[in-house]
């Protein structure tokens, strides 16, 4: 479980996963707070990490590279706690982590997770 979460998603989601054992980091841990998108995927893909993130541009600008990495996850859940969030990361990652680890873009909503491999 190598993530790295982008910097809309609140700092104390990663403290909550941290504490349930994931090697997970923010964008504030790197000094990327201030990234553009695509850095933050390169980023992602040279450290063998999976996004997180809140932002419909992750999907976009790997879909028109045609890359198979980084995986990402996009919550499309508004009003969320960072704790929340963090529960819901973390629940969510066993039905989705053979994906993650082939490639592919997983978006979840309030009642439904979608999922599409890379390349697409």
């Amino acid at each position: 479980m190598k993530a790295f979460l982008d910097q809309g998603l609140p700092y104390s989601t990663v403290r909550y996963l941290r504490s349930v054992g994931w090697d997970v980091i923010h964008t504030i841990d790197v000094n990327m707070e201030r990234a553009t998108d695509r850095a933050i995927i390169e980023y992602a893909r040279q450290e063998q990490r999976f996004c997180v993130t809140l932002d419909s541009d992750f999907h976009s600008i790997i879909a028109v590279e045609n890359k198979s990495s980084p995986s990402v996850i996009r919550i499309r859940q508004e009003g969320l706690s960072g704790e929340n969030m963090a529960e819901l990361i973390h629940r969510i990652y066993p039905d989705v982590e053979a994906d993650i680890a082939k490639g592919a873009f997983i978006t979840v909503m309030d009642n439904s997770i979608r999922v599409r491999r890379l390349p697409v």
